[in-house]
């Protein structure tokens, strides 16, 4: 499994491959609060919320990061706005799908099914909805010509079309 998940003091779950969203929880003292840190966004704070989107520290320093070893993008932790999280953790997991295309191509093999899922959470200082990260899964099937039970299955598979195909008129 392959995914991109977020960075920092908050975390849903830990696993490898599992995404989980972060941020640090509002270090702004009272006389800072009011401070816009995030420009553009709504300065209405939500009931039983601790600030509002446009002075959320959380949803500023929130870092997306890939845990995979494979050669794709968020190697190396980066910001992305919560506006922007679906598109760029749904174009991040398409790399991976890609890639297991092209790895199954170069070794005669057949992708049997390549899987996406994308997780959403919500900000726990200012109650933003934003995508957390994803997760590909991805079954590739190579065929092994060497194996003498796979040349025992093709002879097999041979013998029983032999003569499915009849053409009666002469």
């Amino acid at each position: 499994m392959a995914g991109i998940y977020g960075i920092g003091n908050y975390s849903l779950t830990g696993n490898y491959g599992y995404g989980y969203s972060t941020g640090a929880v509002s270090s702004a003292r009272p006389e800072e609060k009011g401070m816009v840190v995030n420009p553009g966004k709504s300065d209405v704070e939500k009931p039983g919320r601790k600030s509002s989107p446009a002075e959320c520290e959380t949803c500023k320093n929130r870092k997306y990061q890939d845990g995979s070893d494979e050669m794709v993008s968020f190697k190396s932790a980066s910001h992305i706005s919560p506006q922007a999280s679906a598109s760029r953790v749904r174009a991040h997991e398409q790399e991976h799908v890609t890639n297991a295309y092209n790895k199954a191509a170069q070794n005669n093999g057949k992708v049997l099914s390549a899987t996406v899922s994308l997780r959403t959470a919500v900000c726990p200082e200012c109650g933003t909805v934003y995508t957390a990260g994803g997760t590909t899964t991805t079954k590739i099937s190579y065929s092994d010509e060497s194996n003498p039970y796979q040349q025992n299955k093709k002879s097999a598979d041979a013998a029983a079309v032999i003569g499915r195909n009849l053409d009666l008129s002469a």
